[in-house]
């Protein structure tokens, strides 16, 4: 074992080794006795392909070459694609049009386009067996300065380009469900300002001559958020509400609604990105399901007639994209040890088998650093995070030394981060620096109740609660307090912005397209989101003022420590200019700053030579603001200042 600064380990986990082998994997679907999920592969500029898995354990690729499987509904897409009877439908990233590819016909790699109008994008595909159509959520883009127009719209499937809107006039829509009849259509719908983890709409009409009919109102509201609704083969609507403070499920049927299991958990995710699910319907009265309690997530069954709820034995804390046929169910399941993989269950003898995996690498266990979930005090009670100890069995500090801590702070920020193996975690751990993954107040997973802390408050609560757990660790002895580091993406690269700007306690950060005035992010921010910071900080322009108080932009002068930060040009999310003019502001009061662009990177990166410059290129910086040497060999970035 060697003796070395923490910072200077040398690391088996390595920036090459982690983007060449990762793919992102997710969208489930289950065709009969085929298997389909989504790749999303860093090596192919970030690119999105339909992946089959057949009875015979046959695995493929079923999305031409010259096909990216993605919508950009919402910006952030989701439920691109479907699979019935052997027949894909997609959308298309590159034109926002939707096509069909019949895997059964006499050539599969064939597609046919059913819409050509590139200024409608298209999410939540369902099809209609009965009227041979496809029912979805449209998003209309045209060159005014008005919002996309959403609705839900019917496409004739014989046809190209015959399509009708079923419903409209909300500001957003969700989850279109067909009855298994065809007799009924249930769907998601909200308005500003709400986003849909504040108030949705669960709404059923009666389908007439392929006409909605009668549409009633059968949960949520302004402040009831309701989550998957599902039909049953009996036409009982299942879905989850936050209606006792916690996402729980219930069961509509014949006008009346009933709890279904009761408890103190969350069986719901904040609705970002289309088509989620945490459980799925087993025969006539089971539910298989998954729900988080303290940040780790569990596998579960329900009987429904019993009341009855029975845990399932896997290895994973974090659990995702439950479906299921017969006694089949395939996931995404990650543990602290295992990236996250799909694999399939059998809910009679609870065998598994993995079908793919996010990542190949292979990392003797005794690199990797096992979170340690912490409780700490913090200005509103207790906060939660998960902390990441130095790990790797080759090196040994100098003595007396303590770690640098790098505080991450997750985006959303109406979300929550998992602990759950992230090998870009483990690179940091690896080389000698300890983590701390933050669920500050208004992270989800803890209850309605520590959600709704953050309302009004952010950039207060969030920023509190990433000090008080840099704080709490240096208090432990588990961390340098003269070597603190924060770093975020998105909202989180928000919370940096404002924990460098208006605290003392980091000495360094890095902010990932993040946030540095909220006024400009009000104002010029995609329809989504245009409304979220009404509750998280106040209406706007009424309260103007406010946001000017809490942008760290014009408040530079209270800098006083080096920041990085990496942005995607073509991020309608969070635009460039958020950063630039940060930048321009460090620059002119030098202050040491590095810009990092990514001409073709979007709301997050997809590219793997942009993400492996990115990771290295803030250990880089770290490395010269906090005096060690890496062992790696790191392709520098330009610190000016």
């Amino acid at each position: 074992m060697k003796l070395a600064p923490f910072g200077s380990w040398k690391s088996p986990i390595t920036a090459d080794s982690i983007v060449a082998d990762s793919i992102g994997l997710g969208s489930i679907v289950l065709d009969g006795t085929d298997i389909y999920w989504l790749e999303s592969r860093p090596q192919e500029a970030g690119r999105s392909v339909i992946v089959r898995r057949t009875a015979d354990g046959t695995i493929s690729d079923i999305t031409p070459p010259e096909y990216n499987v993605r919508t950009r509904v919402h910006e952030y897409g989701g439920a691109a694609y479907t699979v019935v009877n052997g027949t894909v439908y997609f959308s298309n990233n590159s034109d926002n049009c939707l096509y069909i590819q019949n895997l059964d016909g006499d050539n599969p790699q064939q597609v046919r386009q059913l819409t050509h109008d590139q200024t409608k994008r298209y999410a939540d595909l369902t099809i209609d067996p009965h009227r041979q159509r496809l029912i979805c959520v449209q998003e209309e883009h045209d060159s005014s300065d008005l919002e996309p127009l959403n609705t839900i719209v019917s496409i004739d499937l014989t046809k190209t380009d015959d399509m009708y809107v079923l419903a409209g006039g909300c500001d957003f829509y969700a989850a279109p469900r067909l009855s298994p009849d065809g007799s009924k259509l249930a769907w998601l719908s909200w308005n500003h300002p709400n986003l849909p983890w504040d108030g949705t709409n669960l709404q059923i009409a009666n389908v007439i001559n392929g006409f909605l009919s009668a549409p009633t109102l059968i949960a949520g509201g302004a402040n009831e958020a309701i989550f998957q609704p599902q039909w049953s083969p009996d036409n009982s609507l299942y879905f989850v509400s936050d209606r006792t403070g916690w996402g729980n499920l219930y069961c509509w049927h014949h006008g009346t609604v009933k709890a279904v299991y009761e408890l103190d958990a969350e069986f719901s995710l904040p609705q970002w990105v289309f088509g989620m699910s945490t459980y799925a319907l087993v025969g006539k009265h089971r539910i298989v399901c998954t729900y988080s309690q303290s940040g780790v997530w569990k596998l579960a069954l329900i009987n429904t007639l019993s009341g009855h709820l029975t845990h399932l034995n896997v290895p994973y804390i974090d659990i995702s994209g439950i479906r299921a046929a017969g006694n089949l169910l395939v996931c995404c399941g990650a543990s602290a040890t295992q990236t996250n993989e799909i694999v399939s269950i059998d809910l009679v003898t609870e065998s598994r088998q993995t079908l793919q995996r996010s990542n190949q690498l292979k990392i003797a266990p005794s690199y990797l650093s096992i979170p340690q979930s912490i409780e700490f005090p913090t200005t509103e009670g207790t906060a939660y995070a998960f902390y990441y100890p130095p790990t790797n069995p080759d090196y040994q500090p100098l003595l007396g030394e303590k770690p640098p801590l790098l505080v991450k702070s997750h985006g959303g920020p109406t979300a929550a981060t998992s602990s759950q193996l992230n090998l870009k975690t483990q690179y940091w751990t690896s080389r000698g620096f300890a983590v701390v993954d933050v669920n500050y107040g208004g992270s989800t997973g803890y209850g309605k109740a520590y959600q709704h802390r953050l309302d009004g408050k952010w950039g207060i609560v969030d920023v509190d609660d990433c000090t008080n757990a840099a704080q709490y660790l240096v208090k432990q002895g588990l961390a340098d307090a003269k070597r603190l580091a924060i770093s975020g993406g998105s909202a989180g690269g928000y919370t940096t912005l404002a924990a460098l700007t208006f605290g003392d306690t980091f000495k360094a950060g890095a902010s990932y397209y993040g946030v540095s005035d909220l006024a400009a992010l009000a104002k010029d921010t995609h329809k989504f989101e245009s409304r979220y910071l009404d509750r998280l900080v106040a209406p706007y322009p009424a309260k103007a003022q406010i946001y000017q108080d809490r942008s760290p932009l014009y408040f530079t002068h209270q800098l006083s420590c080096p920041i990085a930060f990496f942005q995607g040009l073509e991020d309608k999310v969070v635009p460039p200019n958020q950063a630039e003019m940060m930048v321009d502001a460090l620059k002119a009061k030098g202050i040491p700053v590095a810009y990092v662009t990514f001409p073709t990177e979007q709301h997050g990166f997809r590219e793997a030579a942009n993400i492996k410059r990115a990771l290295t290129g803030e250990f880089y910086f770290y490395a010269r603001v906090f005096g060690f040497q890496p062992a790696d060999d790191i392709a520098p970035i330009e610190i000016i200042g």
